[in-house]
């Protein structure tokens, strides 16, 4: 029996007592303060239904604090350091880049020397050491871009091997706290990968723009290779005896 119907039927005890006790006392005699009784019980009812509702919100708020400590429980899973390892081996790529470096002052520099500083007055060997120069930029460039891009294809296995285990992990997490971080890593996953196409792009506008300029710089020298044998003089032909010739 539980609580709440015992004390229903205390309580219905109670109000026949109070009806009966009082005609039963007067006709025996006996020495009993049914409405007396009756309020004790009552009493002793409300007490306990006082009891039920503190035992009930006390379960509440055990139940609340489990809740809680899902919340706050943290994602065992993490792939933050694969992350940070990928996103330094690119840099290091970055870095690695063959004669222009990502760096403006070494484009001024370099870019100077090579593309824009051609002139009639330079010698043909200055003028072929520029050309070589500037072809050893365009091929390094390429090659620099075609590494960069072996390096993001090679991070799809990883990158969806993480992708994977942080959906199951979102979706079987215990509380807000480990979804929030699940879904937090796969921004991060996300970021990188954003990171890693900006970086082939920048490869890839770096080797056609290294050839562009080598094709605009080779046909300055032309123009200035043409000028420097124009200035020799013109061809005048001669009359020319060969001995012994009976002439």
């Amino acid at each position: 029996m539980s609580r709440r119907t015992w004390i229903q039927y205390c309580a219905i005890g109670v109000i026949a007592m109070t009806i009966v006790a009082p005609s039963r006392a007067h006709a025996q005699w006996a020495v009993f303060d049914g409405a007396n009784f009756g309020q004790n019980v009552l009493q002793a009812a409300r007490a306990l239904q006082q009891i039920d509702n503190q035992i009930t919100e006390l379960a509440n708020q055990a139940q609340m604090l489990v809740n809680q400590a899902r919340n706050l429980a943290s994602l065992p899973l993490s792939t933050l350091a694969t992350l940070q390892s990928t996103m330094v081996q690119t840099t290091v790529l970055l870095s690695q880049a063959q004669n222009i470096a990502y760096s403006v002052q070494s484009v001024e520099q370099q870019y100077q020397q090579a593309y824009t500083s051609i002139s009639s007055g330079m010698s043909d060997s200055a003028l072929f050491n520029q050309a070589q120069t500037r072809w050893q930029n365009s091929v390094g460039g390429f090659e620099d871009a075609l590494k960069l891009q072996a390096r993001v294809v090679g991070n799809i296995p990883s990158d969806s091997a993480a992708m994977t285990q942080l959906v199951s992990a979102s979706q079987t997490s215990a509380g807000a706290l480990q979804a929030a971080q699940a879904g937090n890593q796969l921004l991060a996953l996300q970021s990188r990968q954003l990171s890693d196409i900006q970086a082939e792009l920048a490869a890839n506008g770096r080797a056609a723009d290294l050839d562009r300029a080598r094709q605009v710089a080779n046909e300055a020298a032309a123009k200035a290779q043409y000028q420097h044998f124009a200035q020799y003089d013109a061809y005048v032909p001669e009359t020319v005896s060969v001995p012994n010739s009976g002439n």
